[in-house]
Order: C-alpha cells, then structure tokens, then sequence
C-alpha cells in the first residue's frame, strides 16, 4: 500500500509562490452524474488547441473522461481524452486511436498535471499530438497514431464537456476525483512550461499563476473559486460552463498547492472491495451490510501531532455503532484480518465505538482499555475527532467536541515503537452494517458542517477546531512539521 510519504508526493507541492484555493469533487452516479458542459455557438479553431488541467483520482479500473469536444450525434468529429479500465490514458480522435499510453496512473495520492496540446498544421507528425504529465512528456505508448497535416478535429466544435463524454451522456463514464486549474485555449498549442514549472528544490512540478493566458473565443479557465457558480469562467474572454448535478457542496479546498489526505481506494483491507470509498473518498461503508469494511488513508505520520474527523452518517440497524477509528502501521497482512481483531498482531490505537473500548496492540496482544463510552443510535450526525501525539506517542478522541472520558492522552504501544523507528502512522477506519464520512479538512459536503473550523495554519474545514498543537494532514503541514 502506497501512502504520499513513501513516494515523494508526485505532482503534489507543498512550497511555491502560487497557491491554487480550490477544486471541484466529481463523481460517477448514474443519472446524477457530476459534470460541466458547454455549447458552442461560433466554432473556434479546429486545428490547434490546449487542454490543461490538474486531477487527483480516487477510484481506477473505469472508463473516465476527462476531457471531449466536438460533434454532438456521432464519433466522427470528436476528440477525447480519458482514462480506460486498465488505467492507461487514451487520446482519440473519432474512431482513432491517438494515444494509449504503457504508463498506468494508479496514485491515489498525488495530483497530476495533465496537458494535452494538438497543432495538425505541424510539419512533424509527431507534434500534432502532443500528451504532457507534471511537465514530461510521454513517449511511451502502446499504441500510436498522428493526424494528418491540416486535419480538422473535434476542437472548439460543437460542444464541450468536462469530466464526461459528449457523445453519450447516458455512458456515465464521469471522471472521479478531484479537478483544479483547468484552463482549454482556442487556437493556440501551448507547451507544459505555461501551465507548471519544477521547484528549484524538491524538482516536484508545481502550478503557475495563469491569469495572463489568453484563451481564446471558445477557451475556459475554471478555477472552481465560486462555490454558487462552479463553471463561472476566470478569464478575461471564453466562456463558462453548465453544471450538471454540481453544486457548492461539491467545491473543495484539497488543491495541488496544498495535498490533503482521503480514502485509499486501493487498499484493499478487510473485506473493503466489497464497497470502494466515494464521494471524494471520504465516505465508506455499506448500509445494512454484514461485514466488517476497513479502509486506509493516503497519507502517513511518523512524528507531530495530526486530527481527522469522522462524521456518523447512520448507526445500523443490526451491529449498531460498530465503528473502528484511529491509527495503524500496517506491517502485516491487513486484508484478511479486521482491525482490532485478536488475531491481528500489528501495531494499531483505535476507539471501537459500539463498545466503547481503546484498542491497541502491546507486545503479543491486544490491549484493551474499557470505559471510553459508547455511541449508540443517537450517534447519528455526531462527529468522532480522532488526535494522535507521535511526539509524546499518545492518542486522544474527542465526541462532538468533547473529550472521551478515559480516552485522552493514552499510549500507543507497539505504534510509538513502530513510529519512533520511521514506520509509518497511517488513519485507519472501519465500520459494519453502516456508512461514515472520514473527514482529512481537505473535502467534506457542507450540509455535514455546521460550524466550520480550521487547525491553527488555517489548513482544512472541520467541525471543530483541532486541540491545540494539532494540524491537518495535508502537504503544508507535512512539510513543517511531519
């Protein structure tokens, strides 16, 4: 299982004069599919054209689009760009295959810059297509193909979506996960160096400040920056988008300039395949399911003191408030085995709600410690904050803003070991019979927010503040302090 610290945070920057404020969450739902469209009233320039846009995936294995233009009733005169189920990125051109590409994008835990540039007046066939990731371009491609010179495509004609098809909207291919900075200029192929450039330190590919870009009369550049008007366009020419099921609810502040932990929709611990998280991971869980589900998050700590939430959506109606919530390293096989479970030899800290139990793990087992209370059906709506001390090695849980009695300050055992030695603290949550919302501050649905709070930086939108001392997961903090 990868986790953002173990690879370097690809295409996720924490540093850097230009901070993005805001993303918008899409997600694949039958007929509420969330995504923008767009139709063209005066058809732009069909030979050249630049689409770049930032992403942060949270399920695979689907055909997702990211981008489409063109022809309204056929294939003939569109021009795609999206992910197909075994997550390789396909360029196409009606029924021609562009670009696949033999690279896979399975990082649940990074952002990418994606930029697709088209000149068919390019005297290099090559260069009529041109498929960019974090500034490299990709070379490497299972199957290729180029326009011919002067070729009309599907660009600035018609009809424009984002985060779906225009050819069949019924298809539901929507892309998932999270969009930033996305900018479609008309009549001009623009290289990567527009859009992003590399840290003079990390040499981590980082956004850029594009006010100034021209983009041209069918062009866009969403910046998602108003919630009640999601597709508004930032530019000074262009047009806006349509929104399709999207709404200020769906604006978040989990940005490339500042990565925040979610839902780890590739692991696959107990009995978690069974349900993926959604909704930007973060909700989890399957209602009236009779099995235990547990999931991970994307990020892991091994010093400072880091807060999550976790909202109670339901309390099942069989298992009750069966709901696991905490930490865990990992180190041995979690897909068999649920959290807490007496079998279970690793080192984990988590309060099991239903019991009202801390359990953690001390040398060769399981050490429980009683009297934390227990939530039962008027759990519902109420929020479990979730503290963890990796400089003291100790954890705290707090219930709607309260702290647990007998659930503060308590040890963490084999963690604090595990930790102590570079090992890696990873959020853990498990849930049976129910479903939650695991809130990291980057992503959460207001209506679960009513008062929302910040850690002390500002960084994340919680229900209540985090204890003092205590900080988001997300890629600023990390860098000052994990």
């Amino acid at each position: 299982m990868e986790v953002l610290q173990r690879t370097a945070n690809r295409g996720s920057i924490s540093t850097g004069s230009y901070d993005i404020d805001n993303s918008v969450k899409l997600q694949t739902s039958g007929v509420n599919s969330e995504f923008f469209n767009y139709t063209i009233g005066t058809t732009g320039n069909r030979t050249k054209g630049t689409v770049s846009m930032w992403i942060k995936r949270t399920s695979f294995g689907t055909t997702q689009f990211l981008w489409e233009q063109g022809n309204t009733n056929s294939e003939s005169g569109r021009l795609f760009v999206r992910f197909d189920t075994d997550d390789t990125l396909r360029i196409a051109t009606g029924s021609t295959v562009l670009r696949v590409t033999n690279r896979v994008f399975r990082d649940a835990s990074a952002w990418y810059n994606i930029v697709v540039a088209i000149d068919t007046t390019s005297g290099t066939a090559d260069n009529r297509t041109r498929l960019y990731v974090n500034g490299v371009e990709e070379t490497s491609f299972s199957t290729k193909n180029n326009f011919s010179q002067n070729d009309t495509t599907g660009m600035n004609f018609e009809k424009q979506h984002i985060g779906q098809s225009t050819v069949d909207e019924s298809s539901f291919a929507t892309f998932n996960g999270y969009m930033a900075e996305v900018l479609i200029q008309d009549g001009t192929a623009s290289a990567p160096t527009d859009f992003g450039e590399f840290d003079d330190d990390s040499g981590i590919w980082k956004p850029k400040d594009l006010s100034a870009i021209s983009v041209g009369t069918n062009g866009t550049y969403l910046k998602f920056e108003n919630a009640a008007s999601m597709g508004a366009n930032s530019a000074g020419s262009g047009h806006g988008f349509s929104v399709q099921n999207i709404n200020q609810n769906d604006q978040a502040t989990d940005v490339p300039s500042n990565n925040f932990c979610t839902l780890n929709p590739l692991f696959t611990g107990f009995n978690s395949s069974v349900q993926l998280p959604s909704n930007g991971a973060t909700q989890y869980g399957l209602s009236g399911g009779n099995q235990d589900l547990s999931y991970a998050g994307t990020m892991g700590v091994t010093k400072g003191k880091w807060y999550f939430e976790n909202y109670i959506n339901e309390v099942g109606a069989t298992y009750g408030a069966r709901i696991y919530v905490g930490f865990h390293t990992f180190q041995q096989d979690y897909d068999g085995v649920q959290v807490g479970a007496s079998t279970n030899g690793d080192a984990l800290a988590v309060w099991q709600l239903n019991d009202g139990n801390y359990v953690a793990w001390n040398g060769g087992s399981r050490s429980i410690t009683s009297g934390l209370g227990t939530v039962g059906s008027g759990g519902v709506g109420k929020v479990v904050g979730i503290a963890l001390n990796l400089d003291d090695n100790q954890i705290s849980f707090y219930y709607d803003g309260s702290a647990v009695t007998n659930g503060t300050n308590l040890s963490l055992y084999n963690m604090g070991s595990q930790t102590d030695d570079g090992i890696f603290a990873i959020p853990v949550v498990q849930t049976k019979g129910s479903v939650q919302t695991a809130n990291f501050g980057g992503y959460i649905p207001s209506n679960f927010i009513s008062s929302a709070a910040t850690d002390a930086n500002g960084y994340g939108t919680f229900e209540y503040a985090p204890p003092s001392g205590y900080y988001a997961l997300c890629t600023k903090n990390l860098a000052e302090y994990g």
